[in-house]
């Protein structure tokens, strides 16, 4: 039978004897801090590095983002012309990662197919969004797609494992893998081991995910028969942009069977939510370029904002002032849907900019400023997650991250695209 998860041609360097240096974090993480990408530009300078083959968000609106661009994809034509590649064929890899905060974070690399992909709110595919997807954001990203050479995945998709039976068995077999690589990630990211998984393995986990995908198993557990097997974890938007992209070229060639074409699928992580190392944490909200009072007496009108305590609560920041109150005229189920709402709201009628923050002592420091309003939310339970994408669709955008952004995908392995 199958499922959307399969085996994949995967590159690795063969050639560098710095790993630290090739594997930069993914480039969605720290938008408000362009110190920490300086240092990785400085770090990286000179070597062989997935620095150079990725487009910080923090850089999408500069003036020379096309010239940004076209070295991305002259970089990926450099290095696989310099050969520093070694393809392994039709497989999977064994991940070990250590957080920064020292747990362990097990996955395995493949590739996703997008034909069983769908991140419309409402979709019943088995590979769904669980937030918001902005459509706004997807053809900047498309830009860096088209015309590449090579994808270089930071994207993490969940699967409801409670039992424990398609990843951590792998845990026991490592020693019998070829280790692939193993080192320290920099910039406090913390340690990386790849295994190389044996035709025996991907058969096991295959079947495993087979029977994590038996629809009247699901239906039983969910009391609902929509098949949910594949969930987003990071990185919506990166894998929204394949998707786009795989559509966009079928209709550019629709008397061409694109069947087999590598646009059709995506690399990517899959963990087992039930990890331990998983913790969801609030993405929190700083919003700046506003008249902080009257963004506050409209907020607290729109919202019936008092301190009467309600089931949505929520935490605002001006100048070193921190108030928590309580929403009563909510528009989402979730705390951040109805406060979400509420700015999108205001940035359309009156202006300003939003940013999402992973970290409160950010957000608490950037809302410092005059014009600057901080907001910090409680962490959602990943417990929640499956249930509530499944009876309700995707969840407001930017609802949770997991973990803390120096534990985020760092780049590693590569898929020709091509």
């Amino acid at each position: 039978m199958g499922t959307a998860f399969k085996r994949a041609d995967i590159l690795i360097p063969k050639c560098i004897k710095d790993m630290q240096k090739w594997s930069v974090i993914a480039c969605d993480q720290y938008t408000s801090q362009p110190d920490y990408w300086e240092q990785t530009k400085l770090i990286t300078d000179g070597y062989y590095s997935t620095y150079n083959l990725i487009l910080p968000e923090i850089y999408l609106n500069d003036t020379d983002v096309s010239e940004k661009i076209d070295n991305i994809h002259k970089a990926m034509d450099e290095y696989i012309t310099k050969d520093i590649f070694k393809e392994y064929k039709n497989t999977m890899i064994y991940v070990e990662r250590i957080q920064s905060n020292g747990i362990m974070r097990a996955g395995i690399i493949g590739m996703i197919d997008l034909e069983e992909y769908d991140f419309t709110k409402g979709s019943t595919s088995s590979v769904r969004a669980t937030e918001a997807t902005v459509i706004e954001r997807i053809p900047p990203r498309i830009k860096v797609r088209q015309g590449a050479a090579l994808e270089i995945p930071h994207i993490m998709i969940l699967i409801d494992d409670i039992n424990k039976t398609v990843i951590e068995p792998l845990y026991e077999k490592k020693s019998d893998f070829e280790k692939l690589y193993d080192f320290e990630l920099m910039q406090g990211g913390g340690k990386i081991a790849g295994y190389l998984m044996d035709d025996k393995s991907c058969d096991s986990t295959e079947t495993a995910l087979e029977s994590l995908g038996n629809k009247e198993e699901f239906e039983r557990k969910y009391s609902n028969n929509n098949l949910l097997l594949y969930a987003m974890g990071d990185g919506n938007h990166s894998l929204a942009t394949a998707k786009q992209f795989y559509e966009n070229l079928k209709k550019e060639n629709p008397d061409k069977d694109l069947s087999k074409h590598p646009a059709r699928y995506a690399l990517v992580e899959i963990v087992n939510l039930h990890s331990e190392a998983l913790e969801f944490e609030a993405i929190h909200r700083i919003v700046t370029g506003i008249d902080v009072n009257d963004f506050i007496n409209k907020m607290y009108e729109k919202l019936k904002i008092t301190n009467e305590v309600s089931e949505q609560k929520f935490t605002y920041i001006t100048k070193g002032v921190e108030n928590s109150v309580y929403i009563h005229n909510k528009s989402s189920n979730l705390t951040v849907g109805s406060l979400q709402d509420f700015i999108d709201y205001y940035l359309k009628e009156y202006g300003g900019t939003v940013d999402y923050i992973h970290g409160t002592d950010i957000v608490r420091k950037l809302s410092e400023d005059k014009n600057s309003i901080g907001f910090i939310l409680d962490d959602m339970d990943k417990k929640d997650l499956f249930p509530t994408v499944i009876a309700d669709g995707s969840l407001p955008r930017k609802t949770f991250s997991m973990g803390h952004a120096e534990d985020k995908r760092y780049y590693i392995e590569c898929r020709k695209i091509k």
